[in-house]
């Protein structure tokens, strides 16, 4: 059993620095997966941050931890759609011929779109010191929002690779991967504070799963109390993996 798991583990790798070379050779990609993030902080922080009342009363402390958590969920729809293009291109039928495990095309993927999330991460975190924004807990606590946000974002990069095994074309897939996207981050925590909604819909943003993250990574880097948040976030990521990634194993063995 050790030894199936390393060769799965192996494999995977192999997977990940195939995503990730393609990542290199195609640089217009890895441009506008970084602007987008970096003009949502600045359009939000200098748009609306004036009108915005936030607790604390520093708006870029209270944005940028959502729009961190936002931008590394909508970075799980290029699992969707690179598993999209592989099926496309046949490549699918050539990773089944191969000695290798099955879980490792889906791993592989997920691994390399979650490191590219981690230089999107580091690239908002500086441009946001760059216009006020600061961690006020301890080092542990700034090390821990971005670590955490990247546990929560894995539940639905494996159902972006459901979504990506499911669909009939590349395009499907691009549109599959967002379209959900903007209800469950726009109706939450991120950008306004949840008080300010109307009545009716406080009980839906609260009960967001993507509010209790952007709950936890908020606290975590403004140094207060998050052990709650962050246990719920948690709970969140077991349950939603139980359902997805079986979901996202069923996908892969049918396309």
């Amino acid at each position: 059993m050790i030894t199936s798991l390393g060769w799965a583990f192996h494999d995977a790798l192999l997977m990940a620095r195939r995503s990730m070379y393609r990542f290199i050779r195609l640089p217009d990609w890895l441009f506008f997966s970084t602007a987008q993030p970096v003009m949502f902080v600045l359009l939000f922080a200098y748009v609306f941050g004036g009108a915005i009342q936030v607790p604390n009363g520093n708006y870029i402390d209270f944005l940028l931890p959502g729009i961190i958590v936002q931008t590394v969920l909508f970075g799980t729809s290029a699992t969707a759609v690179g598993l999209a293009e592989d099926i496309s291109k046949g490549a699918f039928d050539r990773y089944r011929s191969l000695p290798m495990s099955r879980s490792a095309v889906l791993a592989g993927r997920i691994a390399a779109d979650t490191a590219n999330n981690v230089f999107v991460m580091a690239l908002m975190i500086v441009v946001g010191f760059a216009i006020g924004f600061r961690f006020q807990g301890s080092l542990l606590e700034a090390l821990a929002m971005p670590l955490l946000v990247l546990v929560f974002a894995l539940p639905f990069s494996w159902m972006a690779a459901w979504i990506g095994t499911s669909v009939k074309s590349v395009e499907a897939a691009n549109l599959a991967g967002f379209v959900w996207m903007f209800p469950v981050t726009f109706v939450s925590s991120a950008f306004v504070p949840i008080a300010s909604m109307p009545g009716w819909l406080q009980p839906i943003a609260q009960a967001n799963p993507f509010s209790v993250a952007v709950d936890a990574a908020r606290a975590l880097a403004l140094g207060e109390d998050a052990t709650r948040d962050v246990v719920k976030t948690l709970i969140w990521v077991v349950l939603l993996l139980a359902i997805v990634v079986p979901l996202a194993v069923r996908g892969y063995r049918k396309a």
